[in-house]
């Protein structure tokens, strides 16, 4: 063999293998990511973040993606201002990347997911079975994705669930599912009335005017939030 046919070869083998490798599994071996395609029942209250883990785990699992370890996409609040006793939706998830059910990339890692390259659209941020979520125009509407957090994927100053006098951004730190409290929003079509970077946040967007369910749908929302696979 002249060794121009067989340094052709080999170099078409090596890309063979480096495809192989940086290749990401679609369906359930290789989801990642999705968007709960129901509440656990009680609105806002999540029972806590460990129930909202728990329900995660169990739609993953239900999906056939229960092997992997979730988390659910939540920030809490402190009891105060100055406390230290809160914890960041971005330090929950792991470090990515993140893939949909059907093999889409919504982002390489937590930065990327913070920055406005991320991938997350309506069209992309499909429920564990990899099915489309209702978006603004849709009845109903459900693009209201649960965060409790800012654009950046942190917490809020410390709420009422603490006895502080700063506003509840996170339905007393999912622990609240009556008419009282509110949670921070972000919209996962990223479309809203107006084209303002809050109306089209996919993490931030606005709070809900209650933490029932009776109250977080006349916003957009059912109760919905993201989860992520965080190892």
């Amino acid at each position: 063999m002249h060794n121009r046919t067989r340094i052709a070869l080999l170099a078409a083998a090596s890309a063979i293998a480096v495809a192989g490798c940086t290749t990401m599994q679609s369906g359930p071996a290789g989801m990642s990511f999705f968007v709960t395609s129901v509440n656990p029942g009680k609105g806002g209250d999540l029972g806590g973040l460990e129930g909202a883990d728990r329900h995660c785990q169990s739609l993953a699992q239900a999906a056939g993606a229960g092997a992997r370890k979730w988390r659910a996409y939540l920030s809490t609040q402190a009891p105060a201002l100055n406390s230290p006793e809160f914890v960041n939706a971005r330090d929950r998830i792991g470090k990515g990347p993140w893939q949909n059910a059907k093999g889409d990339v919504i982002a390489r890692d937590v930065d990327d997911l913070h920055s406005a390259n991320n991938r997350i659209t309506k069209e992309t941020a499909l429920d564990e079975r990899g099915r489309l979520v209702n978006g603004r125009t849709e009845t109903p509407n459900k693009h209201d994705m649960l965060t409790g957090s800012r654009p950046d994927g942190t917490a809020f100053g410390g709420g009422p669930a603490g006895g502080s006098r700063l506003p509840d951004m996170t339905c007393g730190n999912w622990t609240k599912g009556t008419a009282e409290g509110s949670a921070m929003t972000g919209h996962h079509d990223r479309a809203g009335p107006i084209g303002a970077p809050w109306a089209t946040s996919w993490n931030s967007g606005h709070p809900t005017v209650g933490c029932s369910m009776d109250r977080i749908r006349p916003t957009g929302g059912d109760g919905l939030f993201y989860c992520f696979a965080a190892d």
